[in-house]
């Protein structure tokens, strides 16, 4: 596989998919493209040219698409900021609810 198709989703920020050919989505599940939305073209990538694909060594990205199908890039886990600046603080970083409180 020297190429694979990039697709962006409009309702997942920083989320993408890559299959090997475009419009090739027969095999990524229904549950997958229906919360992913209507798949938006973005680029052909060159996969020889890069040692790591997607945030993962392009040979991993390859058996990947091999086979599944398909690769989903999901954005990185955003830092909880408060709860980090809590433990900062020396604060307890579990930060209280209202039941709590009560």
């Amino acid at each position: 596989m020297k190429l694979s198709v990039v697709y962006k989703s409009k309702r997942k920020a920083d989320t993408y998919l890559y299959v090997e050919k475009k419009n090739a989505f027969d095999r990524v599940p229904e549950v997958l493209l229906k919360q992913f939305g209507p798949p938006v073209f973005v680029m052909y990538l060159a996969i020889e040219k890069h040692k790591k694909v997607a945030g993962i060594d392009s040979q991993s990205f390859v058996t990947s698409i091999k086979d599944k199908g398909y690769y989903l890039q999901m954005p990185p886990a955003q830092k909880n900021l408060l709860k980090t600046h809590r433990s900062e603080l020396g604060l307890d970083a579990n930060i209280p609810t209202r039941e709590r409180d009560e």
